[in-house]
């Protein structure tokens, strides 16, 4: 039996970056491309954190994604982090869900009041006094604010918006 020639050195590293069957590894691309494209297309959204009002929650260029079908088979909750389109299409804010439809809200000296009850907010680290009238929320309005209550309330995004406007919760 005669020895094979040695084998020139592309030749292992053709191996190592197609394999042994280049049809199977186009297949396996073409299918690792389209689960790629389905899934940052239609379900997952990167998103890059632009402020300071999620702090401490949520620091300044930090990114995280959206599940945008998280709300297919369920509402939105008190305490959920979600991405909402306050400022048009194309601009998503990150904010806390704090009032659900139905609900009565307000805001006196930075604490959150629903139906009259103090809302606990472990997340909260600084509160400044804010204060916000009383407002019944609509059956399709949710009342979304920052974590970062420590910032002067005009400088902070936030109020009651549609449910339309919510986009998705955020995974990390």
């Amino acid at each position: 039996m005669a020895a094979s020639a040695p084998r020139p050195w592309w030749h292992y590293l053709w191996i190592g970056v197609i394999g042994r069957s280049p049809k199977r590894t186009a297949v396996r691309i073409a299918v690792y491309v389209v689960v790629a494209w389905g899934v940052f297309g239609y379900v997952l959204r990167p998103m890059r954190v632009a402020g300071i009002s999620m702090e401490p929650t949520y620091k300044l260029n930090q990114v995280n994604f959206i599940n945008r079908w998280s709300y297919l088979k369920r509402e939105p909750q008190r305490g959920d982090v979600v991405a909402v389109r306050m400022a048009g299409e194309s601009v998503l804010y990150l904010k806390r869900i704090i009032g659900l439809p139905g609900e009565r809200l307000r805001i006196r000296q930075g604490q959150v009041y629903i139906d009259d009850e103090p809302l606990r907010e472990e997340y909260v680290k600084n509160r400044a006094p804010w204060n916000e009238s009383e407002m019944e929320l609509g059956p399709d309005e949710y009342f979304l604010v920052g974590d970062n209550r420590g910032m002067a309330s005009r400088d902070h995004e936030h109020g009651a918006v549609r449910r339309s406007k919510i986009v998705g919760k955020v995974l990390l």
